[in-house]
């Protein structure tokens, strides 16, 4: 510090130093996003992760999380397992970093409170005060899902049932509303991620073996829903604790679709892999549905989003936020336990092309 600024400083009132000094630092020192306090919600390692029930403010909805220990897996299917498609290779050593998992599908319990500002209106109808979480929040509610076009359920349920017919987009901007409105961030999981949870360490076809007929016990499928999704965590989970991984509905992945899952060399173990998207279809849907066969329900099955998704869509230009031919794909969200910079975010999680513009349409 030169003497002239010395001087300059020592000639200021001591509130105005005190005044500088703090601005000085504000500067440099961004402030702390602020967190929404929930129990067994932080672990400053693996070993200390726990399950817990994530909150939304002035709701009852919840939304609960299940830790999944980082490790390494097979990606795919051998050639020889009952049922596989071509898409499904050639198989590959993935490893993963530790995160949570929704125990559960995404309900329309919680989808909704995004969807129609439920949250804000019981903020209103009591009469309390924004909280930091509305004020972060509210860009992902001003430029949320336009009106549905008819009942989304299709007259199958909404309570505790699966949300379905939302894009892979509208699901990546729920999640960004989410982690605003929590403090805690949250995103799709990877096709890898995905996988790799289902299977719960096993390699079998299912997360329960190779026996096709104890499908029933643990997924819904065409033979046993009903031609209907089923509320959800109705039958048995895998062993990592989650419920119908297999079957109810299928579930978007951040994954763009390829042949051989769009990697040059097979043979190397890759961490945390993600096929970044470039084009709008196909992109990956996991697990198989209530509309599905058995085959389809396998751990290593990956479905391709279509256009055809959207016959019914009467929006010009069709919508972003629906598909509203799909009543079998749902969403199931992660939280990683180390979260990853913006910078980060904005480089790999993020990344998709086209880039949709989440104000259209509203």
């Amino acid at each position: 510090m030169t003497s002239v600024v010395r001087r300059g400083l020592m000639m200021q009132p001591r509130w105005a130093l005190v005044a500088l000094l703090i601005c000085s630092l504000t500067a440099v020192v961004p402030a702390a996003r602020p967190v929404l306090p929930v129990d067994d919600a932080e672990a400053a390692s693996q070993d200390a992760m726990k399950p817990y029930t994530e909150l939304i403010q002035h709701t009852d909805a919840t939304i609960e999380m299940v830790p999944i220990p980082g490790g390494e897996s097979v990606m795919g299917s051998p050639e020889d397992e009952d049922g596989r498609e071509d898409g499904e290779g050639p198989q590959m050593k993935v490893k993963v970093d530790p995160f949570w998992m929704g125990k559960y599908e995404i309900t329309w319990d919680v989808f909704e409170v995004w969807m129609f500002d439920l949250d804000i209106q019981r903020r209103e109808l009591k009469k309390l005060d924004k909280t930091p979480f509305d004020e972060l929040s509210a860009e992902y509610q001003l430029s949320q899902p336009t009106e549905p076009y008819s009942d989304m359920t299709f007259g199958m349920g909404k309570q505790d049932y699966p949300a379905i017919c939302m894009t892979q987009f509208a699901g990546k901007v729920f999640c960004k509303w989410l982690s605003a409105k929590t403090g805690r961030y949250y995103r799709l999981p990877t096709e890898a991620e995905w996988e790799y949870a289902c299977r719960g360490g096993t390699d079998t076809a299912y997360s329960f073996g190779d026996d096709m007929d104890d499908l029933e016990d643990y997924g819904w499928f065409y033979d046993n829903s009903d031609e209907a999704y089923s509320k959800v965590g109705k039958l048995k989970p895998n062993p990592f604790g989650l419920y119908d991984m297999h079957g109810n509905v299928s579930e978007w992945v951040l994954d763009q679709y390829a042949e051989g899952y769009g990697v040059a060399d097979p043979d190397e173990t890759l961490l945390n892999p993600l096929n970044n998207p470039t084009k709008l279809y196909p992109r990956v849907i996991k697990g198989g549905s209530w509309n599905d066969d058995p085959e389809q329900l396998r751990s290593a099955w990956r479905g391709q989003s279509t256009i055809d998704w959207k016959q019914q869509d009467p929006q010009i230009p069709q919508s972003v936020w629906y598909h509203t031919d799909a009543p079998f794909v749902g969403m199931r969200i992660i939280r990683p336990l180390v979260e990853p910079t913006e910078e980060e975010q904005k480089e790999k999680w993020d990344k998709s092309e086209p880039v949709q513009d989440r104000k259209k349409g509203r």
